[in-house]
Formats: structure tokens, C-alpha cells, sequence
């Protein structure tokens, strides 16, 4: 099916949607300008990364600082880009009561930035912090405060802290409440996401109901198949653009 013949059909789905859900990945992100992880060009191709340490929650105690060295230069990009058309259009989808949850891979707060209140993100968030002795919490704003000061950001108790960005070796944050979402779905669409990355992998084959998935490049989906899927390979922002144009909010 061509992409303008996704386009059409996602638009009638958004409109008669009441209980709709949207799954995000990390190419809703790259359009704003913010590195992915495995791409060509992604964080763990870099010769100065190690990427079984950089998200590694057993490094990460062994030595924080490893870590914070890439989440200065995190702090830098994010203080630089701003939500997208596709932040946008999902937050004025949820403000019409029609999105009723958005699922997302993405910790960088750009889906809160756009709007939406409605967020579950899986692999947690770098908008909060937490000292890994106290519990006590921190805003991004604290932590910069601390990393102002110190190379690894430590609490007036003197535990370490930590973003709330899920590591590996951490359970994903979520995860019941997006399935239930998924299982209640009258609509579901995926964006910039392959679909590789378990366990939130699974939550799109949840959904009963039509998905429609926009992402360049393959996605890996089980489902069966009487379901309606249809899949757009292009860019994010140029099909939210024509959508917009499509569906009107009450």
C-alpha cells in the first residue's frame, strides 16, 4: 500500500478513534534532532562509547562517571531542540480525549514538552532523579545544579544519584498499565520505532484493533492476521504534516 493510501486510511482511523494508543520509539526523537542509539550514525557506533557499559546498571555502580559523561553532553542537546510536528499532533490528539495513553521508548520529556499528560514511558525518564541510598528525588534542574559542582552528582547524604532512565539490569517502568492500554485499544499507531527492544516490544501486539505503523525501515511485529496493520516507510514529520492537514480536533 502506497503511503498516501496509509495516510488516508490513518486519518479516517484518528477521527473515529475513542480509545486510541500511541507507541513511540526513538525515530520520533531523531526527527527533533537528538542522536538514536543503534542507527548508521547511532551513540553506540561511536569509537569513544562502550555500549555494554554506557547503560549498564552494574557499571553504572562501579563508576557513575562513565555515564555522566555522556549525560552532560545529553543535557546539552536537550537544552538545544524543541518537540516536533509528531510531539505536537499526538498532544492535540490526546487534548480532544481520543488518545487515551502514549507509550514511549523515548526518557527525553519531549512528548511532555509538546503537551501530552498521558505518558508512560517505559524506559523511564531523564526529567527525575533519584539518590540511590535515600530515595530522596531531584529535578534535571538539581542534577545540573550538582553537575555544576561534582563529576558524579551526590546527594546532601552522600548517596550517588541516579536519572531515572531505566539501565540494563532494571526492570522497565509501565509496563502493566501500557499493556492494558494496548488490550483496550480501539486504534493503535507506532512511530519511529523497529520494534526490537523487549519487553516493550510487545505491547503494539496487544492491541485487538487496527495498528498503523510509520517508521523508515522494517518493523518487526507479530500479529495475526486478521488484524488491519499498514505500514508507512517515511519520514515522521512529513506524514504528520499531511495528516494535520487530514483530521481536525473538536
Amino acid at each position: 500500500m502506497s503511503v498516501q493510501s496509509v495516510l488516508q486510511r490513518c486519518a479516517e482511523l484518528v477521527a473515529a478513534s475513542r480509545r486510541a494508543v500511541a507507541f513511540t520509539g526513538a525515530g520520533v526523537s531523531t526527527d527533533a534532532g537528538l542522536p538514536d542509539f543503534r542507527g548508521p550514525n547511532g551513540l553506540y557506533r561511536r569509537s569513544d562509547v562502550d555500549a555494554s557499559r554506557l547503560f549498564d546498571i552494574d557499571a553504572f555502580y562501579e563508576d557513575p562517571s562513565y555515564y555522566y559523561r555522556f549525560h552532560r553532553q545529553l543535557r546539552k542537546i536537550l537544552a538545544g531542540i524543541r518537540p516536533t510536528v509528531t510531539h505536537r499532533f499526538l498532544a492535540q490528539w490526546e487534548q480532544s480525549g481520543r488518545l487515551v495513553a502514549l507509550v514511549t521508548q523515548n526518557f527525553d520529556g519531549l512528548h511532555e514538552a509538546a503537551g501530552s499528560k498521558r505518558v508512560f514511558p517505559v524506559h523511564g525518564t531523564v526529567a527525575t532523579n533519584t539518590c540511590l541510598r535515600c530515595g530522596r528525588g531531584f529535578s534535571a534542574a538539581q542534577l545540573d545544579e550538582f553537575l555544576a559542582e561534582q563529576d558524579v552528582p551526590h546527594c546532601p547524604c552522600g548517596g550517588v544519584i541516579k536519572p531515572d532512565v531505566v539501565f540494563f539490569g532494571e526492570s522497565v517502568k509501565f509496563l502493566s498499565e501500557s499493556f492494558a492500554a494496548a488490550e483496550a485499544a480501539d486504534f493503535m499507531l507506532v512511530l519511529g520505532t523497529s520494534l526490537t527492544v523487549a519487553p516493550a516490544c510487545s505491547v503494539p501486539a496487544l492491541c485487538p484493533a487496527p495498528v498503523v505503523i510509520v517508521n523508515k525501515g522494517a518493523v518487526h511485529l507479530s500479529y495475526p492476521r486478521s488484524r488491519e496493520i499498514l505500514q508507512a516507510d517515511c519520514d515522521l514529520d512529513d506524514f504528520f504534516t499531511q495528516l494535520s492537514r487530514l483530521v481536525t480536533f473538536p
